[in-house]
Order: structure tokens, then sequence, then C-alpha cells
């Protein structure tokens, strides 16, 4: 770790010492497992509280990260229900959809954080966040939640390397999103959907596509893999198509510009 990160680290230790007993918005991935691990050495374990949402937006794999991250940690984690799929208003898929989720969610989270005596919510948000398409960030404003990676600077390469440093288990696992990010803007979000496409990311992930993505183009399956591995998805083009389409796609196209997050906000 070179001397500038270590002092963006320790510019978020300072942020979180300054917060009080603190409630992280935990999804198990890398940016939130940082931030919980760091939460939990600067001010103590039984200062943090880790809240995880469970909903069907969000994959088994990632409640199954999270339980599996905060354990060694040693903080206490909790799990609540969130219903974005009973708002006409997520369901509808506007393109401010994250801000309505991230209303929500947050909202119940500093509900929670209140009832047990944790001042603040915070999110691991970073700092790469800030000059991307982000309409959940309003939402954290308007409730006031607290972002410590972003506000010391830390980025997602920084943020990496924090995690290799504290030998997190998922420092090397990559990102991940609410299900919701793979439907296009405009069409319905459903639950039938939604579980469709986690078994079909299952399946990818099963055949060796550690990170790729499935965005639904109903009847159109449209397949992100890094670029890299665009050969060997070409090669093992029977093997997807035949667990793609079982799951009721007509069409199982792949993306010759390779996985990337955020794809389906191009061109809105």
């Amino acid at each position: 770790m070179d001397d500038a990160l270590r002092e963006r680290l320790d510019a978020c230790r300072e942020i979180l010492r300054n917060l009080g007993k603190v409630a992280v918005a935990f999804s198990g991935g890398v940016d939130s497992s940082v931030l919980l691990a760091i939460a939990a050495e600067t001010i103590g374990r039984d200062k943090v509280l880790a809240a995880t949402a469970v909903a069907p937006v969000f994959s088994r794999r990632q409640q199954k990260s999270a339980c599996r991250i905060a354990r060694p940690i040693g903080v206490r984690l909790v799990e609540f229900e969130t219903r974005q799929l009973d708002d006409a208003d997520f369901t509808a898929n506007p393109p401010d959809r994250c801000y309505r989720c991230k209303q929500m969610m947050l909202g119940q989270l500093k509900r929670i954080a209140g009832e047990n005596g944790f001042s603040t919510v915070i999110t691991g948000t970073n700092a790469d966040d800030e000059g991307q398409y982000r309409p959940g960030r309003r939402a954290e404003r308007e409730l006031g939640v607290r972002c410590p990676l972003a506000e010391a600077g830390l980025t997602k390469v920084d943020i990496r390397a924090i995690a290799a440093a504290l030998n997190l288990p998922n420092c090397r696992e990559p990102s991940d999103a609410c299900l919701a990010t793979r439907i296009p803007y405009g069409r319905e979000i459903t639950v039938e959907k939604l579980a469709r496409i986690e078994k079909a990311e299952e399946a990818l992930h099963a055949l060796g596509f550690a990170q790729c993505r499935l965005r639904d183009h109903d009847p159109i399956a449209r397949i992100e893999v890094p670029t890299d591995l665009i050969e060997k998805a070409v090669a093992m083009s029977g093997s997807i198509v035949e667990a793609v389409k079982t799951l009721g796609y007509i069409y199982v196209t792949l993306d010759l510009e390779g996985f990337r997050s955020g794809s389906m906000d191009e061109g809105f």
C-alpha cells in the first residue's frame, strides 16, 4: 500500500471516528465489505451494525456473501426485507429507478438503525461513483446518509487493494449489482423476470463466467462477459444457448463490446 493510499485510508478512518455508532448498508460486495471491516477495526465491533436488504431484486448469491463476510469481521448482522416490487413507481422501471429503490431501502435502514441505537447510516459508495450516472446518490444526500469511502477519495482500485491487504475473502470477486439493472428502462420489473435472470446468470457462473451480465430484452437474452472471455463464450455457445433457452428466452446473443457496468444507461 503506497503512501497516498494510506493517507486516503487514514482520512476514511478519521471520518468514521467522528460518526459515532454506524449502521452499514451491507450488500456483501467488496465496497461495503471494506467499509464494514475498516469501521469495525477503527471504532470497535460493538459500534458497528451490518444491515443487509433482502428482496427479489437482490440475488441469493449476494445474501450468502453478506453472511460469509460479516461473520469473521465479528459485527452484528441483521437482515431486513424491502418491498420494491410493491411500489408501482419502481416496477415501471423509470431511469431514476435506483433513486426510488435507495429511498425505500435506506429510509427503512435509518429506522432500524435508530431503533438499535446507531446514529448514522453509511454506504460503500466510492469516489468513482461520483462521476457515473448514480441516481441513488440523490437518495443518500436527501436522507443524510454518509459515504466515508467517497468522502476520503477512495476509488474502486484503492478499495480492491485495501480488501487484499485486509485478506477479505471476496477481495478478488467481481462486482455485482441489483438484478433490476438487467432490465431496460421502461420495461416492467416483475418477480418472474428477476428470478429468470438470476437463474441464467447462475448457469453462466457454473460454465466458468464469474463476471457476466444477462440483459433481459425479452425474448432476447443479451450476454456480457469480459472481452478476454468472448472467444471462450463463442466456443461454449452450445452450452450457453441450451442453458439460457431452457429458461424461456427465444434468442441468445453475445455482446461484442463485452462486460461493462451500466450498459443499460447507454443511449437513454
